[in-house]
């Protein structure tokens, strides 16, 4: 089991981190902070947690002052980030004191369970072996813990767009690219660029849906 410390400002936040956990297996949350030094003192004092979801800004302190304390007490805990803050030279300061995943608010359930499980892939396999590990163990523990993980974002696509074409397709599939756009509120051109790009990355499979007038539509399914 993944304990997990909540850490956010905002009561409805929490709220919504909680539900989304309870419904993910092998996580549970065994505390929640809603602000920067209970944070701290959470984290240096409190019990064990495997895991913090770390807001950025809190009116005692941001979530980088969180990790400078904490990473300066010799804390490892991972840490995934869950903020508003869009700021390049804060997520690199974040990456920079071990920060496993970069969330951008509000984050769906999609983007969240993709996010967690690929954690929990990496929480499981860091804690296999004590001993030495092979090159193969090894790359396979750095691809797990990988926060650019999910797919690769070509020239021309937004991200934010992508993480939301993607969740709607898992949660709603399968969707033509007029449905698509329809639920998200983008152009159908739009829509079909990123569905596209899913089907070139292997994500989704297309195929065709018969049954309405005129030429089939093309329909893309999670794989």
């Amino acid at each position: 089991m993944i304990d997990v410390l909540l850490v956010d400002d905002e009561a409805l936040t929490l709220e919504l981190h909680r539900h989304y956990l309870e419904r993910l297996e092998g996580f549970r949350v065994v505390g929640e902070c809603t602000g920067a030094r209970a944070a701290v003192t959470a984290l240096l004092g409190g019990p064990p947690v495997d895991l913090v979801l770390l807001d950025m800004t809190m009116p005692d302190g941001t979530g980088l002052d969180v990790l400078r304390h904490v990473r300066a007490r010799g804390s490892t805990v991972d840490v995934i980030a869950v903020t508003g803050v869009r700021d390049a030279d804060a997520v690199r300061q974040t990456v920079g004191l071990g920060v496993a995943q970069y969330l951008v608010k509000p984050v769906t359930f999609g983007v969240f369970r993709e996010r967690l499980e690929q954690y929990a892939e990496y929480h499981a396999r860091s804690r296999l072996s004590s001993g030495p590990s092979t090159q193969e163990e090894i790359d396979a523990l750095l691809s797990a813990s990988r926060a650019t993980g999910t797919i690769r974002v070509p020239k021309g696509l937004s991200a934010d767009t992508l993480a939301r074409v993607t969740s709607a397709v898992r949660e709603a599939g399968p969707l033509s690219a007029s449905e698509a756009a329809t639920r998200l509120g983008i152009s159908r051109v739009s829509a079909r660029r990123y569905l596209e790009h899913l089907a070139a990355s292997g994500r989704v499979e297309r195929a065709a849906r018969h049954g309405g007038q005129g030429r089939p539509e093309t329909e893309y399914r999670w794989r």
